[in-house]
């Protein structure tokens, strides 16, 4: 199972766009790189429009879920050093501010500013959860080595890391969430699911791992017990990716919640703006659980159309023809 991605956020007040970065250089020794990296200045505003003066924390994310960075900024400012171009989340947690959480794309190389404007602060009046520990500077060095080497799938240096940050550090919901990931791709999926459950525990609105929990629980075919945590991390974040989205709809779908799988695999097919076209299959066969028979094949003919030479077309050629020799559809 692949890790989520990609979709946007709903708070009017949360904007970001990604634009070149300014020429001058921020002279950080973070933004210099070599080779094909893109250096990311994260510019984090208040509602006002002006650089935050408090420290923020930022989390950067590529692909939705897998660990890029971490970084708490400074005079407003967070720099990364990425060296995949792509689809990547940033996560800004203020203090008194609600986490904001905005998706943005890599198309080139070299250098990209990234402005994160926060919505209006938390009402003074209403408690606030405990804040997050802090980690010692030596676990906190060992997590950025983790993340870096997990960012560019060196797993055996994202584990050594991962296993300094975990004795240095090991409750601490941003530790266990990378242990998790790791764990994930490393195919290692009940070790992904105990620690992922502890950090949604630590952490009760952390939407990233809440979704890599479920699909800890789908890679285990454990759809019923799935359900809740990917729904929980669209509960948290509207804006969840297109992979928490699918992974849901194939939890519905095996638990015969057909409607439901259908409205939500459609949405992540729309929501992946054609990363990932094997959700089409998912689609037809839940257009064909609730009786749309010649809906569905519409949708394998054009999976078949567009995508005649990938590995699953083969299936769709099956189920199309097993609805033409079922009688649900017209043969042409």
């Amino acid at each position: 199972m692949s890790l989520p991605r990609l979709a946007t956020v709903l708070l009017p007040f949360s904007l970001m766009c990604v634009v070149p970065a300014h020429s001058q250089d921020a002279g950080r020794p973070e933004t210099e790189f070599f080779g094909n990296g893109v250096a990311i200045s994260v510019l984090v505003h208040d509602p006002s429009g002006d650089l935050i003066s408090a420290p923020a924390v930022v989390k950067l994310y590529r692909g939705g879920t897998i660990p890029a960075g971490q970084a708490e900024t400074s005079r407003g400012v967070a720099e990364f050093v990425v060296n995949n171009l792509g689809d990547f989340t940033v996560v800004v947690e203020a203090a008194n501010y609600p986490k904001t959480q905005k998706e943005f794309s890599l198309g080139a190389t070299g250098r990209a500013q990234v402005d994160v404007y926060l919505p209006r602060r938390i009402n003074e009046s209403r408690p606030l959860l405990p804040g997050r520990p802090v980690l010692a500077p030596k676990a906190r060095k060992a997590l950025d080595e983790a993340l870096q080497s997990l960012a560019v799938d060196k797993l055996s240096e994202a584990e050594k890391h991962a296993n300094d940050a975990a004795r240095l550090a090991p409750n601490h919901p941003d530790v266990l969430y990378l242990e998790g990931v790791l764990f994930l791709k490393q195919h290692q999926w009940k070790k992904a699911q105990l620690v992922l459950e502890n950090a949604t525990q630590l952490d009760p609105s952390d939407a990233q791992a809440f979704a890599a929990f479920g699909m800890a629980l789908c890679d285990q075919e454990k759809y019923d017990s799935a359900i809740a945590p990917l729904e929980k991390s669209l509960q948290l974040n509207p804006a969840s990716s297109w992979d928490t989205r699918w992974a849901l709809a194939k939890a519905y779908y095996q638990q015969a919640r057909y409607d439901q799988a259908l409205q939500m695999s459609q949405a992540a097919l729309s929501s992946s703006n054609g990363k990932a076209p094997e959700i089409q299959l998912l689609v037809a066969q839940s257009l064909t659980a609730v009786g749309r028979y010649e809906d569905a094949a519409e949708v394998l003919r054009d999976f078949l159309r567009e995508h005649a030479d990938r590995r699953e077309a083969a299936t769709a050629r099956r189920w199309l023809e097993r609805l033409t020799t079922g009688g649900k559809i017209r043969s042409n």
